[in-house]
């Protein structure tokens, strides 16, 4: 069932079921009053990325509270996404354009992992969070994928499970189709490994050739900023072997 974007879409963090009553939090309440201009009575779709889309009604039981009574279920929860996308962080404007994208593309974990050249650093996990519920809101995602904390590239491979393919997109592979290399690909619990605006170091580079669960993809003839190669692999990947399917 599609998404219906003629509604506003709102992220709580509660219960929701038929009957179910939340109360918005500050933040909520200005932009659904004071920016929006609800009324009693009017209704908007309500998600928490467990218990499916619900529409609710607004009410407001004093002059500086408002209430969403869970009326009908619009939508069930999907099954969650299952592709995992490890990235270097970027600097702050445009790592948030890059988790944004993530979430639209069909991210369930978002794993930052530092690497020797990397030029972004994540500070505040809150901020990532943030982002994603907001493209979730906008985008029509019930899902809300899981922000892990910064790793060490290293740590994150010497822990990684065996039943869960890497693809690595390799700016030093030679070659320009990442089709046919995608094709052979038989499992489907995948993750994305993206790099720095600087690139892998050629000793990262020949660790992650050197694993088996690893497969290096190229991303075409041109020179991709970290975010596009981002958006970019994810696309391809989703079409090849992924939910796209």
């Amino acid at each position: 069932m599609r998404a219906n974007f003629r509604m506003q879409r709102l992220f709580i963090d509660t219960p929701l079921a038929q009957g179910a009553v939340n109360e918005v939090s500050r933040e909520q309440f200005n932009y659904l009053v004071n920016v929006l201009r609800f009324e009693a009575g009017d209704a908007v779709l309500v998600f928490n990325g467990r218990d499916g889309e619900w529409r609710a009604e607004i009410s407001f039981p004093s002059k500086k509270r408002l209430l969403l009574t869970a009326t009908e279920q619009t939508r069930p929860q999907p099954a969650p996404c299952d592709l995992h996308y490890l990235f270097a962080p970027l600097k702050v404007g445009r790592l948030d354009y890059l988790v944004q994208k993530a979430v639209e593309m069909g991210a369930g974990v978002l794993q930052p992992v530092m690497t020797q050249h990397v030029q972004g650093k994540i500070t505040n996990l809150d901020r990532v969070r943030a982002n994603v519920i907001e493209a979730a809101e906008q985008c029509g995602v019930l899902g809300i994928p899981e922000v892990a904390e910064p790793r060490k590239l290293e740590d994150v491979l010497s822990n990684w499970p065996g039943d869960r393919r890497i693809i690595f997109c390799d700016e030093g592979d030679a070659g320009q189709n990442p089709l046919p290399v995608l094709a052979s690909v038989k499992e489907r619990k995948l993750a994305l490994l993206i790099g720095p605006e600087g690139g892998f170091s050629d000793a990262e580079r020949s660790l992650l050739r050197s694993l088996d669960f690893v497969t290096a993809i190229p991303l075409g003839p041109r020179i991709l900023r970290a975010d596009t190669a981002a958006v970019a692999a994810m696309a391809v990947i989703q079409a090849a072997i992924g939910d796209w399917q």
